[in-house]
């Protein structure tokens, strides 16, 4: 079996951004699975647009992206993709979309289709920070979220998508008084533990939801 795990380049004026560092030092093979890796600008349009054409190119049968949320105090492991661009800063194309629906033709928005509590269990019996998120925003990594589970619907593939968000790593709150960080070390060990805790489910089959109010 195969998944796929994207990450981000650097953004908001941060030298680094801890999900691409994950990605380089992920082993290749994780328990059963073969792993691909594919590296995605914060930018609206092109991240999407390259996720799915690896999508489309590797067949996963799960795609795991990565992004960093400097504040957050743990791994959070978000449920809900929204239909919304609203960008509080501009991209790394200088792009800045406000109230913007991400695409007209899908609904509101999608829930993850990972196997949210074995991911979370998995981090947890690992002493990994780890908990539920509601909320991935409305910048670049909710549009990335959005738009996999959008394409895998469309599509009608059989494979699991989600995204996790990552806090910041200890050098980059230096400068940052009474901002949460987690060693890049433990980082990596939460995302082992939930992509090993993806054996632990049945057949991959596409059951999305999606919503709208």
């Amino acid at each position: 079996m195969k998944v796929l795990i994207s990450a981000f380049e650097p953004f908001g004026g941060e030298a680094i951004n801890p999900s691409s560092l994950i990605l380089e030092q992920l082993s290749n093979h994780i328990g059963a699975f073969e792993i691909v890796k594919i590296l995605l600008p914060v930018t609206f349009n092109e991240s999407s647009e390259k996720l799915s054409q690896a999508i489309q190119a590797h067949q996963p049968d799960f795609v795991l992206s990565l992004g960093q949320a400097g504040g957050r105090s743990g791994i959070s492991i978000e449920k809900i993709g929204i239909n919304l661009n609203e960008a509080p800063i501009p991209d790394n194309a200088g792009q800045q979309p406000r109230n913007e629906s991400i695409s007209p033709s899908h609904p509101d928005g999608y829930f993850s289709t990972l196997p949210i509590d074995q991911m979370l269990k998995s981090c947890k019996e690992a002493c990994v920070p780890c908990y539920l998120s509601y909320s991935a925003g409305t910048y670049v990594c909710n549009h990335v979220l959005f738009s996999s589970l959008a394409f895998i619907n469309e599509h009608q593939l059989n494979c699991k998508s989600g995204f996790v968000h990552i806090p910041f790593l200890p050098e980059q709150v230096i400068d940052k008084p009474n901002q949460p960080s987690m060693s890049l070390d433990l980082m990596i060990q939460g995302i082992q533990c939930m992509i090993e805790s993806f054996e632990n489910i049945g057949g991959v089959e596409f059951t999305g939801k999606g919503f709208t109010h």
